[in-house]
């Protein structure tokens, strides 16, 4: 007992003296990388060249089946888009089922059944796992491809990319892809409406027939079966699937440049600008640069306490994130660093990447950043080993990549021996810091000019195509003659100044609910009404009267500042152009812009409170073609019609960033000149 108390006493003051000596405003040293044991998948391959990989797991019931094609990538061309048709339309229906009887049979047993042009997956209870994989090669031997489900598919993506023609960073994602990779590049063409449309059922069929092949597949299977059952289960399920010749391609690899260039897209009711700054590089999994670069990104622009995020948010100010990525690729992979940031700092943002760029690789990291790097995502390496699919998915990466099979379970070693000098050469081998593709998504008015310190300044439409070269503006032409011009136009300002009252009602399709649209204009009394209703019932309604505003959404009213209420001046006139010198508004002529392939002139309004939107018309016909407003979004107009002697656009298409999809409305009542109430403001 006594000798207890002793050594119970002595290792007290032992310890004490230890914490008296620990310096705390030190980390504690890294301890050496712990040895992973990885659990391994278990393999085998069919006689028809399937692949297999089996992760044992009985913590649940559950099973997953996912299996991968092994192609090389398509350049789809005048085609681009049917990649994305041939996973949905082989989920169409089967010689034996029909779509609805194949959702509702997946849907019976809980069940989750998904394909891709390069892949499939499945998964159920262990219960089901005979019913699911019926259904999984149900699919992969027998699709039908119905013509109908291709024309519903076809409107689905023409509606989504007509969305992402007004979304920012989907812009700025095709611009920097056509630039980095090039538009004769798989990852750099671009899917229009034309290429869209072009997709027939006999091009996905040839798809499915060309690459559904078992002897390019690797099936994973993760959950409770073991490698004996795999072997019955995948033999009895896959042993018929045909193999066959598979075309493989080769790509030059993308050009670089020999100097940093800007590709600017103008969207000019933007108030962010989205920037990313990004080259092509040469990485693959397993290189020598992979965990390197893993690590150096982490650093440079990894999270919220990497180098960018530091300066560009949390010293400037100038972004909510900036973050950075080394994507790597078989063919090619890409650097990028990106952010969006305030207009008015695009250029100050940009000069903050490339001094970062710069840095890095001029000066380096730095060893207290390597830890803090290493520690980072050896925890998040520790983390993902948690999931069983994660043992599945090295398992393919070592066949397809052919990496060491140890590769994975000394990933931390390898991790962990990196030096300062290593992640230095990193990052000097993958970065040129002279030859970046710097592009920028935003009011080209505001940031053009200052973008020009950073290279040539080349402008590109909303689908990363050379932006079309428009004709100067005639010296004649002033902001004040483009607007008598497109009042002579719509009739005169004789005919339009007779125009006091007006009640528009327009009516537009939301995801197959009905919306109407209801405006009442007195232009005399300074009176203006709107409301929104859905399935007939208000859902959202504004007024402005006498100068003040109030908003009303669901019932709850919401008082508008004098500011919102200077801002929605701008369009609460019937015909405000007739209006404009009376309010006091600054009119600037801003060149000729492309509008949907319509040459017009750019018109800034500017309230004296510095409110502003921007109005485009027709340089041909004079007309109002488009309204871009930093609030509700960009109007488009068309379908004028002769009103009372005044030509009035029957059709609008709204797109904004409040809506999920371009909102198309066409007037179904216009009253000129009615008698209004006060019935109509309440």
């Amino acid at each position: 007992m006594l000798k207890i108390t002793i050594s119970f006493v002595l290792s007290l003051l032992v310890s004490v003296a230890s914490f008296a000596q620990v310096d705390r405003s030190q980390f504690p040293k890294a301890g050496p990388a712990p040895v992973i044991k990885i659990g391994e998948a278990e393999t085998f391959t069919l006689d028809n060249g399937l692949k297999v990989f089996v992760v044992e797991n009985d913590k649940l019931p559950r099973v997953s089946f996912t299996l991968v094609l092994e192609r090389d990538p398509l350049f789809e061309g005048d085609k681009a888009g049917l990649t994305g048709y041939v996973g949905q339309m082989m989920m169409a229906g089967t010689t034996t089922r029909t779509k609805d009887q194949l959702d509702e049979e997946v849907d019976f047993i809980g069940a989750n059944l998904g394909f891709s042009s390069t892949s499939a997956s499945a998964s159920s209870l262990k219960k089901h796992q005979d019913k699911v994989l019926q259904l999984m090669t149900d699919v992969l031997y027998n699709p039908v491809f119905p013509e109908e489900e291709l024309e519903k598919l076809k409107k689905q993506s023409l509606t989504a990319l007509a969305t992402s023609k007004d979304e920012p960073g989907a812009i700025s994602s095709r611009l920097t892809s056509a630039l980095v990779y090039g538009k004769d590049h798989p990852y750099g063409e671009v899917e229009t409406e034309e290429t869209l449309k072009n997709v027939t059922v006999e091009d996905v069929k040839s798809y499915y027939e060309t690459y559904f092949k078992p002897n390019i597949a690797y099936l994973a299977i993760v959950g409770d079966m073991s490698k004996a059952e795999a072997e019955k289960v995948v033999k009895e399920h896959f042993s018929s699937w045909e193999k066959g010749d598979v075309p493989t391609f080769t790509y030059p690899n993308p050009a670089s440049l020999d100097k940093n260039m800007v590709g600017l897209v103008d969207r000019s009711s933007s108030v962010q600008t989205v920037i990313d700054i990004a080259q092509p590089i040469e990485l693959k999994v397993g290189d020598e640069d992979y965990i390197s670069s893993r690590v150096l990104n982490q650093i440079f622009g990894g999270g919220s306490s990497s180098r960018l995020f530091m300066n560009l948010r949390e010293d400037k100010g100038y972004t909510y994130g900036a973050y950075s990525s080394f994507s790597s690729d078989k063919l090619v992979g890409q650097f990028s660093a990106n952010a969006s940031v305030r207009t008015e700092v695009t250029d100050s943002a940009v000069y903050e990447f490339i001094h970062e760029i710069n840095r890095l690789v001029e000066d380096g990291v730095t060893q207290e950043e390597l830890d803090k790097a290493k520690s980072n995502l050896a925890g998040s390496f520790g983390r993902s080993l948690e999931n069983p699919a994660t043992i599945a998915s090295f398992a393919l990466n070592i066949e397809r990549y052919d990496l060491p099979k140890d590769y994975y379970e000394t990933y931390l070693q390898k991790m962990n021996a990196l030096t300062v000098a290593d992640i230095n050469k990193t990052a000097d081998d993958l970065i040129d810091p002279d030859k970046l593709y710097i592009t920028a998504v935003g009011n080209a008015t505001e940031i053009k000019d200052k973008l020009a310190q950073f290279g040539e300044v080349k402008l590109f439409d909303n689908m990363g195509f050379p932006a079309k070269e428009m004709a100067a503006v005639d010296a004649d032409v002033t902001s004040e003659k483009v607007l008598e011009n497109y009042i002579a136009a719509i009739g005169g300002k004789s005919a339009a100044s007779l125009i006091k009252t007006a009640k528009v009602v327009m009516e537009a399709d939301v995801m197959g609910q009905k919306l109407t649209i209801e405006q009442f204009f007195d232009n005399a009394n300074l009176r203006y009404g709107q409301n929104t209703l859905v399935g007939g019932n208000v859902m959202q309604s504004s007024r402005i009267i006498d100068g003040k505003g109030e908003a009303k959404v669901q019932g709850q009213s919401i008082a508008m500042t004098d500011e919102q209420v200077d801002a929605a001046k701008l369009e609460t006139y019937f015909l405000p152009e007739l209006y404009y010198e009376t309010m006091g508004y600054t009119l600037t002529l801003d060149g000729i812009k492309d509008v949907e392939g319509t040459p017009a002139y750019k018109i800034i309004v500017a309230t004296p409170l510095g409110a502003s939107v921007n109005n485009y018309y027709s340089v041909e016909s004079g007309l109002k073609v488009k309204n871009e407003n930093p609030v509700s979004g960009d109007t488009f107009y068309s379908d004028y019609q002769e009103k009372n002697g005044v030509l009035i656009p029957m059709s609008v298409t709204i797109k904004s960033a409040m809506i999920p999809a371009p909102l198309e409305a066409k007037v179904t009542s216009l009253e000129l000149n009615p008698e209004l109430t006060e019935e109509d403001f309440n």
